[in-house]
């Protein structure tokens, strides 16, 4: 019975041994690690939305030239809203054929078929983006999907707050330094944390014949740097 404590003994001679070692210092060296955060507000500068055109026909090609009719002049009618060519985007095509039933015999046969198109939209002047909306329902858009809202030098916009951030970490590691009676050297390590940039997003039903509504908002951009701070000797 006496056996494991003879071994849990051993251990803590061992373990208190190692603490004592100079080398295991060096490599483990006295620090106050703490992290700092500062947030940023600004408004979005860029704006991206969903259109599209659908027509149901009895015949594959009726439905696949009537859209494509339809979509031209949504097309149209964006180059006429100033939107540059760079700024739009094909993002879905498709053609379906759409099933009926048939009661007495319980069959599906195909009634005709739906030919679909969509295209994302950049807005580089967010004050237009409820106009845009209007001009593509006025074309013969008839689905008006997700609309988002970003800021595209988020980076830039966050230098000041990555400098207000350092600042609030080194005043979380002077509290904890006075706490505990010791005083801060010099930084041993910076980084700065993965959180993502902000992005708004909201879903919007097809507007009708009324002028769409749009608030862009503000994004709040926040960073977060992590921050090792030596503690000094001899003091």
């Amino acid at each position: 019975m006496k056996k494991p404590a003879v071994l849990v003994t051993s251990f803590a001679a061992v373990f208190a041994t190692l603490l004592a070692t100079p080398a295991l210092a060096d490599d483990f060296p006295a620090a106050i690690s703490v992290s700092g955060e500062a947030n940023v507000s600004v408004a979005p500068d860029l704006a991206q939305i969903d259109a599209g055109v659908a027509n149901d026909a009895k015949t594959a090609k009726e439905a696949s030239d009537a859209n494509n009719a339809a979509m031209g002049k949504v097309l149209l009618a964006l180059k006429g809203a100033g939107i540059a060519e760079k700024d739009y985007q094909t993002s879905r095509l498709s053609l379906q054929p759409q099933y009926g039933q048939n009661k007495s015999t319980g069959a599906s046969p195909v009634v005709g078929f739906r030919a679909s198109n969509r295209v994302t939209v950049k807005i580089r002047d967010v004050t237009k983006v409820a106009g845009i909306i209007d001009t593509l329902v006025g074309a013969g858009a008839n689905d008006i999907g997700n609309i988002s809202f970003e800021v595209t030098q988020a980076s830039k916009l966050l230098d000041d707050a990555r400098e207000q951030a350092v600042a609030d970490a080194r005043r979380k590691a002077e509290i904890y330094a006075k706490a505990t009676g010791v005083t801060l050297g010099a930084p041993l390590s910076v980084s700065e944390g993965g959180a993502p940039v902000p992005l708004f997003k909201a879903r919007m039903a097809t507007p009708q014949m009324a002028p769409a509504a749009v608030a862009p908002g503000e994004e709040t951009l926040s960073v977060t740097v992590n921050v090792s701070w030596a503690i000094k000797q001899g003091q």
